[in-house]
């Protein structure tokens, strides 16, 4: 399968480039500097340099994607809008398959996260929510599937991973953390099987 990964150099970007790699799939790996993907050299492996805030660059970038996941977010420090920008972006490229990384608690996830957790993200996302809710509604109206992850670490896959629809989240005060590793896992489970589209999920793993 041909996976095309957006913001490849981020932290859950990487993720998705290796784990993708370790599947078997043929992996084009999209940032505006490639060259900092740690990742081998292979075959399979192909590096492309594009902004998501330059239409024309990213267009040819993603030009005839076959499945396109996203693990895009915003740098500190960096204006909002390159959220929407990508998912805009990615839904003109009508992939088979868009699988985009979202914050639980946001969007069509804020009903099912507690009264904390929604004060917590207006507070401290004030202003990156509007494009983080934009860039989901844009990917689910096209038929993409959104994952809704909680606070995310950097530790290994979780062996008893699981990913639920909003009706089977557990309602808690606040969201559990997850791992970078078992976010990607559960993002490339759903470009393999394209069972959810049009739908909001959110991975868990402990």
């Amino acid at each position: 399968m041909e996976i095309t990964v957006l913001g490849a150099t981020g932290g859950t970007g990487r993720q998705l480039v290796r784990q993708a790699l370790e599947r078997g799939h043929v992996v084009t790996a999209i940032a505006r500097d490639p060259a900092r993907l740690d990742v081998p050299d292979t075959p399979r492996l192909a590096r492309v340099a594009a902004d998501v805030r330059d239409p024309e660059a990213i267009a040819r970038a993603l030009a005839g994607a076959g499945a396109i996941v996203s693990g895009l977010g915003i740098a500190s420090g960096e204006a909002p809008g390159a959220l929407t920008a990508g998912a805009r972006a990615a839904v003109a490229a009508a992939p088979g398959r868009l699988v985009w990384l979202g914050a639980f608690g946001t969007g069509t996830s804020a009903p099912a996260a507690g009264a904390p957790t929604r004060i917590l993200l207006r507070t401290f996302m004030r202003g990156e929510l509007p494009d983080r809710v934009g860039a989901d509604a844009a990917v689910l109206a096209a038929g993409g599937t959104v994952l809704h992850a909680g606070p995310l670490s950097d530790g290994p896959l979780a062996p008893a991973r699981r990913t639920l629809t909003l009706a089977e989240v557990p309602r808690r005060p606040f969201p559990a953390r997850v791992s970078r590793a078992t976010v990607a896992a559960a993002m490339l489970d759903e470009a393999e099987s394209g069972a959810h589209p049009g739908m909001t999920l959110v991975p868990l793993g402990r």
